[in-house]
């Protein structure tokens, strides 16, 4: 077993382990991708101010996210097929989320089921639901959210369309994986996963076949999802959901000042800066760069979370100082999933956690609660 240090340690790992058609979807984005590696690479452009001769003992980087205790700003993001990234993937990253102290987000378009989660984890947990035309099925599934414990429900704004991801296409991308020549070489090189695989009966999306009306296996799935994807969604639709579910409604996908100030007057309890991890509109700016003007437009009305691009514990540091009460990690989660199962989602977030609280002590601070833009070298960072 190599020596795992950051992030890149595990991505270079689960990209031997996974097969090729999983590891691409979760590592890609939609066109160019040239959104996608901004999301990353523009948090490089911001620079740290070191200070020194401060006591740096008794650091804390606890805060809250929308009234739930967390040990960092961090939370698990709702990530699709991650039990495609390792057997029960959503499971296991669930209980390393609960065991380390963070929420974790289980996806509509997720393996295991809102059941298995509820099963699995005595913690509560977060779920993400896209706007379907089918409200029936609609209601019947935040009702499961309901009986699950669910305690926030995240509705995902920026898929009502879906963007080309070329890596998918290539691949030929199914859940379970289509038996092409190509696909059976490259899971023939994968003895782990398959044999991970082979141990559970999860290998379909667990929240619709079965759940909803004329859904019953992989192919009326397929068929159901492309009719259902709402692409008429608006904000009457977003008062819809928030009546139906009645708990804490975190609304994701917002990347502009005026949709920002929407989802305020919506009655949300926290909005999420994202693009979809570049997975949507190419050439849209990355999240970091998005972050400070709705910040500086909403920040003092609404939780501002962001997502997008976050890859160590500075990450995470950057985008507080800029406003960020929270941020969600998918492709840091999924790496480490995929690499090493539930050890692996551990590992992500002790390494995150790490580089967070020392990094904090490094630029003179011991709770995170006082980290603001003075720990930024100014003209490095995005302004509102």
């Amino acid at each position: 077993m190599p020596v795992i240090t950051n992030i890149e340690d595990l991505r270079v790992l689960a990209e031997k382990r996974v097969p090729r058609m999983f590891y691409d979807y979760a590592d890609s984005g939609s066109w160019t991708e040239g959104t996608y590696r901004a999301n990353e690479s523009d948090f490089h452009k911001i620079k740290l101010r070191q200070r020194v001769a401060v006591n740096m003992e008794n650091r804390t980087t606890a805060t809250r996210m929308v009234g739930i205790d967390t040990k960092m700003p961090v939370c698990i993001a709702p990530v699709g097929l991650t039990g495609m990234q390792h057997a029960d993937g959503e499971m296991h990253a669930a209980m390393a989320a609960k065991k380390f102290g963070i929420p974790f987000t289980l996806s509509t378009m997720s393996i295991c089921s809102i059941e298995d989660i509820a099963a699995h984890t005595q913690a509560p947990f977060w779920f993400q639901l896209y706007m379907m035309r089918d409200r029936d099925a609609m209601v019947r599934m935040i009702d499961r959210c309901k009986a699950a414990n669910v305690s926030a429900l995240v509705l995902t704004l920026d898929l009502q369309v879906i963007g080309q991801r070329h890596k998918d296409l290539k691949n030929g991308l199914t859940a379970p994986p289509r038996p092409t020549l190509a696909n059976i070489i490259n899971l023939m090189t994968k003895p782990r996963w398959c044999l991970g695989m082979a141990g559970t009966k999860r290998h379909t999306f667990g929240n619709l076949v079965g759940h909803v009306k004329a859904v019953t296996n992989m192919k009326s799935l397929a068929s159901w999802t492309n009719e259902q994807f709402d692409p008429t969604l608006n904000w009457e639709d977003i008062a819809w959901v928030k009546k139906q579910w009645g708990g804490k409604l975190i609304l994701k996908g917002i990347m502009d000042v005026e949709d920002a100030k929407l989802a305020v007057a919506s009655g949300a309890d926290a909005i999420v800066v994202s693009n979809h991890g570049g997975r949507q509109l190419d050439g849209a700016p990355s999240s970091i760069e998005a972050l400070p003007a709705i910040v500086a437009a909403v920040g003092s009305q609404i939780e501002v979370w962001m997502d997008g691009g976050i890859r160590s514990g500075q990450d995470v540091l950057k985008a507080w100082a800029l406003g960020a009460k929270g941020t969600m990690i998918g492709r840091a989660m999924v790496y480490g999933l995929g690499a090493m199962g539930e050890a692996g989602v551990t590992k992500a977030l002790q390494i995150i956690h790490k580089e967070l609280d020392v990094t904090m002590a490094f630029c003179g601070h011991t709770n995170i609660q006082n980290v603001d833009t003075n720990i930024l070298l100014p003209g490095t960072f995005p302004k509102a």
